[in-house]
């Protein structure tokens, strides 16, 4: 039952970002683009160095990244209709 609840959660977290994400504007999701990227950067870097403890949180920001810029796409996509 643990695990359901678990993947309910996951579920809904990932609704709730990508409905704030389609909130924002085309400037505002290149502005969030651009802050996933920077992140994602440094913990890189920290895997890099071996001060990352957590590397979940690599794949989890590139899947964010991933959300953002499909969300840009279809929003830009709209536009040009």
């Amino acid at each position: 039952m643990a695990t359901r609840k678990k993947k309910d959660a996951a579920a809904s977290a990932k609704v709730s970002k990508a409905a704030a994400l389609r909130d924002k504007d085309v400037a505002g999701l290149q502005a969030e683009i651009k802050d996933l990227q920077k992140a994602h950067f440094g913990l890189r870097m920290q895997k890099a160095t071996q001060q990352l403890s957590n590397t979940a949180t690599l794949r989890i920001t590139r899947r964010d990244i991933a959300r953002a810029k499909t969300i840009l796409a279809q929003k830009q996509q709209e536009a040009a209709k």
